[in-house]
């Protein structure tokens, strides 16, 4: 495995820092299951894939069986063709994706499921421009609600996403400090919508795109 900019993923995971957060971009098959993730995770704890073990949080996040202590915690998701994965040590990240496409009920799903500022936000949008706001919402409320380790079940109505398509801004979240939280929109393409999420004080993004073939 390679990234674009020619460096290999065993020497980014060696230089894993405690204030920065690891971003991978990677193409995906879904046939693949969580292969790539577990070649990922096997890279950054240093042993064999066939070693890396999973477990799962009580609300279906996936986390690193006790056998490998604390070495880091991670987050994935993928959209079609794309993936992302995110790896950390002191902090728990949330990562999300969606592929930009039509969303015919972007509206109806936001007057039901978002909270009114948000809906009132895309309402007054041109339709040319609300599914990718539509998705940037979406992505980023799953960031935050998958680093508190929750899902949907949690309600998309009980956090508040504001700002801009580029810098998201996590005005509400019920019964924690949203000033506490740190939001990010990734640097994707425009067929890609993403965000990342996390708890804790702000640290240094990187981000790396594994070459075609991976």
């Amino acid at each position: 495995m390679m990234t674009t900019d020619g460096q290999t993923p065993r020497k980014v995971a060696e230089r894993l820092g405690d204030d920065e957060i690891h971003v991978w971009r990677l193409g995906y098959d879904h046939h693949e299951g969580r292969a790539p993730l577990l070649a990922m995770l096997a890279i950054y704890l240093g042993v064999p894939v066939h070693t890396v073990r999973l477990e799962e949080a009580a609300h279906g996040r996936p986390l690193l069986a006790p056998e490998h202590g604390e070495a880091f915690a991670f987050n994935w998701s993928h959209s079609s063709d794309q993936a992302v994965i995110a790896i950390a040590r002191g902090v728990v990240p949330g990562i999300d994706l969606e592929r930009v496409r039509p969303h015919p009920r972007a509206l109806a799903i936001a007057r039901r499921y978002f909270s009114p500022d948000e809906t009132q936000a895309l309402e007054q949008l041109p339709d040319g421009q609300r599914d990718r706001a539509f998705l940037e919402i979406w992505t980023a409320k799953e960031a935050v609600l998958k680093a508190l380790g929750r899902g949907i079940a949690f309600g998309l109505d009980r956090l508040s996403i504001s700002g801009s398509g580029d810098l998201p801004v996590l005005g509400r979240l019920d019964g924690h400090q949203a000033s506490q939280w740190q939001l990010h929109r990734l640097v994707l393409d425009e067929a890609h919508v993403g965000s990342l999420a996390w708890h804790g004080e702000p640290r240094r993004i990187r981000q790396w795109t594994l070459a075609d073939g991976r």
